[in-house]
Parts: C-alpha cells; structure tokens; sequence
C-alpha cells in the first residue's frame, strides 16, 4: 500500500502542477490582448524579424494592428495593417548615403535626422491618424515597437496607458542599454557604429570612447528634445502628465535578436530577453524544382550563395567592383547564386544563377551549400550560423562591421572591405573558407552551441509578451537605473567628492609644509643674527 500511495504522489503533484499552470494562462487563452506593432524602419532585416512573431500572436488569439511600410501579401487572421508607404521615399539615396562615408559627427546628425523624419511620417499618416490617434476609436492593451532612435512614438504607450515592449532586431546599443539601465561598459562591449575598434588596444578604446561620446552628445543635445516636441505634439493631453523621458525609462520587455553564442557576452537587465533567430523557420521548405536541379548540377564541388541583403543591391555596385565578383565567380568551380536585382547582368558566367529573390534560409539549410557572401546584417548572419556555414563579409555600414569582425573572431570567416579589395584578395579568401577545415567545422560547432537551447526563440519571445500581459507591464523586473541621470549612474558626484577631499587634504598638508619650511628658515636666520652680534 506504501508503495502505491507513492507512486500516486507524482501523479497528484503532476496534476497539480497542470491545474495550476492553466489557471495562470486563463486570461491569455480565453480573453486575446489588442497589440499596436510600430515598424517604421524601411528595411525587409527590421520588419521580417519580426513578423513571424506577430504572426504567432495573432494565431494565439491577438488581434494585432501592425504599422509599417510593408503590408502583408496575403491576409493573415487577426493581423490588421496600417501601411505607410511613405516610409520608402528616397529609400536608395538614404542607402548611398549611409554607405559613403562623412565623419563621424556628421553620420550620427544623419541618422538622427532620418529617423526623427520616419517618426514624423508615421504621425501624419492618413491611416495612423483616423484608426489609431482619433479619441474614442480603439483600445490596446500592448504597444511592440521597433527600437532605433524613435522616441516619440513611445508615446503611444502612454496614450493607451500601455505596456511597451521593444524589438531591437540588430542587437543592443548604447541608446537601447540606456532605456532599461543596462550595465555596458565601453572598456569591453561594443556598440554598433559605422566604425569597427580593436578594444584590446588603448588606441582603439580611446578611438572607441570619443565615437560613442559624440553618438551620445549628438543624440542628447540636439535630437532628444525635438523627440519630445514631436510627442507633444501629438499627444498633448498626456504629454503634461508623463513627459517623454519617463515613457523611454518604463519599457516592460526589450526583446533583443541576440544570443551568447552569436555576439560577445556582455550583462543585461532583467527585463532584456535574448531572443536571437526568433525569424528562424523551424523546419527549411523544399525549394523550387529548377533552384533545386542547379543546386544538384553543382556536384561535389557545392554551392556558393552571395547576398548583400534588400538595402544594398548589387546592381548599384561600381563598374570596377562588379567586375572583380564576376571574374572571380567565373574561375571557381562552385557553382554561384547571386542575389541580383535586375532582369539581366552582362557577361554572366555560365556557372552563375541570378534572381531578384532567392529563399534565403532554405539555401543556407541546403547540404551542398557550402559558403555565404554576406553583407553581415545581423538577420543573415544568425540565419547562417543556425545553418552552420562559414561565412564571407562585404560589411558596408553601421552593425554589419560589428557583427563580421565578432565572426572572424570566432574562426567561422573572414572580412574583407568591399571598396578597396582587389580580385586576389577576393579569391583568396573564398578559396581559405571552402578548403581549411577549420572554418567548416567552428562553423557547425558555433551552430551546434546555438541550437542547444531550453526553447526556441520564438517561444521564449511568446513567453515573456505573456508574461507582460499576465503581470500589467511588470513593472518590478525594472532596473534602478535606468532613472538615474548620468552624474548619479556613474558617482561621479561621489568621486567628486573625494576628489575634493584629498584636494583640501593635499592643500593642508602643502600648507603645513610650506609654514614649517618657513619657520625652520626664520629660525636658522635668527640665529645665524644672534651668533653675528655676538661677535
């Protein structure tokens, strides 16, 4: 009988435990959140990262309002678009000018300005402005939004008196770590900037220090408040209740598309979620038959997949750059799939397959696939360290030189700069990656530590929205100081203080010598005075 009522414990308990975690999911599964998605960044990498999480939502029984300039192709149940197609006004001129490079001041004054104009156009969106601004029209109960540098349409989670929660689908940065009182000392982590610095070099950590400083007073000293301007603006009901600078302080959850085996590691807050790939098809679908017969034709010599992403394209590549990829590409026997945007490419080499598309993950997913060409945008680069390719960077602006040096430095590629190689360098480089081993092998057992997680991505991201939705914003998982400003964050006032201490302990003491060396001179003056009369 004991060992009955032993073996029916388990079993209780289990049942407990089953009860007790569907009485805690009860008010997500019966009653579905309203969920307001911001994406104003006009960019495939911002928007496609975070889709099939918004997707997922919707499926659970969300109803979600998306905002951005990418509307859906088909309709997907409960996922409502707003589309600002406006977004996309001079979108290539705004790729030329991020990469051609201008100072460092001047491309942050540039990107700020950017960003603070995608802000402006979301606010004074037709759409926008009768679906979601106009009073009395809709209610939601969760504001996701893209996180780079827009402010004020945090706004939105005060209008709706709702939990914020962030996306930061190329990492974190120091504007992020700023938001949620992360812990980023500038000595050892690196923020994404159009700059790549040696850190183990004092040279490089001084260069390292003045770039961030300037990112930092530029943003501070003259684009923060016209964030809040904007803001009040456009929320001028609330905007004398809750300024703006309380709003960024309060985000509930950052999701970030990181992993420690993807980037260095570096310390969060609580409330920052790593959530890296969470765009990562679960299972690669068969590729198209043709796709697939120019794979196959390859034989064992494989298959070399070359992309730049959707901001840059290929064909506005110079004359004499394009050139060096095609006479390259001719003399290998791999077989090449270029990511190419237009119809036709003069002199295509026979062992080369152009497309305006190609489907990314199920190429990388392919056996015979065996390097990548990337720009190093951080969704292509953890979509081939999933897969386990080595990988080759052409990184051209902003996080891309960030991600492909931590690539390099993890044994799994190589970075060469796309403006100055020659073709030599080139081919070298593909050559090292296809024939030393070694890339291959890092490459899977970088894969292998990646895909060994308690959930996937996807799921840890649904978790933790839930558990937004379950606690009212959680608002406890929220680090002190991130309210902190920054004489107070970093003690300074503090060290101040005892800096001024031993200044006026140090005056004291030169004082208290000055004084004895003086009255030891008087007193051998005295009686060198004394002994003279005497004589």
């Amino acid at each position: 009988m004991e060992q009955i009522s032993e073996q029916k414990i388990p079993i209780s308990m289990l049942l407990l435990r089953s009860i007790v975690l569907v009485v805690v999911l009860l008010p997500v599964l019966l009653d579905g959140a309203r969920i307001l998605g911001l994406f104003p960044i006009p960019s495939h990498s911002h928007y496609y990262h975070a889709l099939p999480y918004l997707k997922k939502l919707a499926s659970l029984g969300h109803e979600v309002t998306s905002v951005s300039p990418f509307p859906l192709k088909e309709p997907v149940s409960n996922i409502h678009d707003i589309p600002v197609p406006e977004l996309f006004d001079n979108i290539e001129e705004i790729v030329g000018n991020l990469t051609n490079r201008k100072g460092t001041w001047n491309e942050y004054e540039y990107i700020n300005k950017y960003t603070l104009t995608l802000v402006k156009k979301v606010l004074e969106n037709d759409g926008v402005r009768r679906e979601i601004l106009q009073p009395g029209n809709v209610q939601f109960d969760l504001i996701i939004v893209d996180l780079w540098r827009l402010d004020a349409l945090y706004g939105f989670a005060a209008h709706f008196d709702a939990p914020i929660i962030g996306i930061a689908s190329f990492g974190t940065d120091w504007k992020i770590d700023e938001l949620v009182g992360n812990v980023s000392p500038l000595s050892y982590l690196q923020s994404p900037s159009f700059n790549w610095f040696d850190l183990d070099s004092y040279g490089g950590r001084v260069a390292h220090f003045v770039d961030q400083s300037l990112a930092w007073i530029n943003w501070h000293w003259r684009h923060e408040e016209k964030h809040e301007a904007l803001y009040r603006e456009y929320f001028p009901k609330i905007a004398d209740k809750r300024p703006l600078s309380e709003i960024t302080r309060n985000f509930a959850v950052i999701l970030v598309n990181q992993h420690f085996t993807l980037a260095p590691p570096r310390p969060y807050a609580p409330n920052v979620i790593e959530v890296g790939g969470m765009h990562i098809n679960k299972e690669p679908k068969a590729l198209p038959q043709e796709l697939e017969d120019f794979i196959q034709g390859a034989g064992e010599h494989g298959v070399i997949y070359f992309s730049l992403g959707t901001n840059v394209r290929s064909k506005n590549l110079a004359e004499d750059r394009r050139r060096i990829l095609i006479d390259t590409f001719a003399s290998l026997p791999q077989r090449i799939l270029w990511k190419f945007e237009a119809d036709e490419l003069s002199d295509i080499p026979s062992n080369v397959l152009i497309s305006s598309w190609f489907p990314q993950q199920d190429i990388l997913a392919h056996p015979k696939v065996k390097l990548f060409i990337t720009h190093g945008g951080l969704q292509s680069t953890v979509e081939c360290i999933h897969h386990g390719k080595p990988m080759l960077g052409l990184p051209f602006f902003y996080d891309q030189f960030r991600n492909m040096e931590h690539i390099k430095a993890l044994g799994i590629g190589l970075v060469l700069n796309y403006k100055d190689m020659t073709s030599d360098e080139f081919k070298d480089s593909i050559l090292r990656l296809l024939t030393e081993k070694s890339f291959d092998v890092t490459a899977r057992t970088t894969s292998g530590r990646y895909l060994d997680q308690p959930m996937n991505p996807l799921d840890t991201a649904i978790w933790w929205t839930h558990y937004v939705l379950r606690h009212k914003g959680a608002p406890y998982m929220r680090v002190a100081g991130r309210d902190l400003d920054f004489i107070t964050y970093h003690s300074l006032d503090v060290l101040g203080t005892f800096l001024l201490g031993f200044l006026v302990t140090f005056g004291i003491v030169v004082f208290c010598v000055i004084k004895l060396l003086n009255t030891i001179l008087n007193s051998k003056k005295t009686n060198r005075s004394s002994k003279q009369k005497v004589n």
